[in-house]
């Protein structure tokens, strides 16, 4: 499973400009459920040094992304309609974990929840994401 997820992490990580920044690395797949471990470099922060909240929200977004597209086995894209995040307290630099956990997915549309955790387990951010579902075909290899 490792080896076959790490297969869309590399296709985000040189695809998307944010796939770039957060280095994911896999920890956990069941059914409709993504772990993975995520970093926030020196550029995603805030003068105060603190994480800058769209920076979550963008983890957030691509976590729960890629939980559909590997669903999907590659044949559908998400595109998103509406993301909601609550900041619940503040991340700094360096490793978090990120989940994403669909709520609902119908034909065309999908609700997935996406949560953020500090190096204490904490939960830092919470996103509520809802997508199209649009038809596509990665190529992976």
């Amino acid at each position: 499973m490792n080896t076959d997820f790490n297969k869309f992490i590399d296709f985000h990580k040189t695809n998307g400009g944010t796939g770039k920044i957060f280095n994911f690395q896999f920890i956990e797949y069941k059914k409709g459920y993504l772990k993975l471990k995520g970093l926030f470099s020196k550029e995603t922060l805030n003068p105060n040094q603190s994480v800058q909240g769209g920076m979550m929200t963008s983890m957030l977004d691509d976590i729960t992304s890629l939980l559909l597209i590997y669903e999907s086995g590659g044949t559908m894209y998400p595109s998103s309609t509406n993301l909601h995040s609550i900041h619940h307290r503040p991340l700094f630099l360096g490793e978090v974990i990120a989940t994403a956990e669909i709520i609902k997915k119908g034909k065309n549309i999908a609700t997935i929840k996406g949560e953020l955790y500090n190096p204490e387990g904490k939960l830092a951010t919470t996103l509520m994401h809802t997508v199209v579902l649009i038809k596509s075909d990665f190529k992976l290899d």
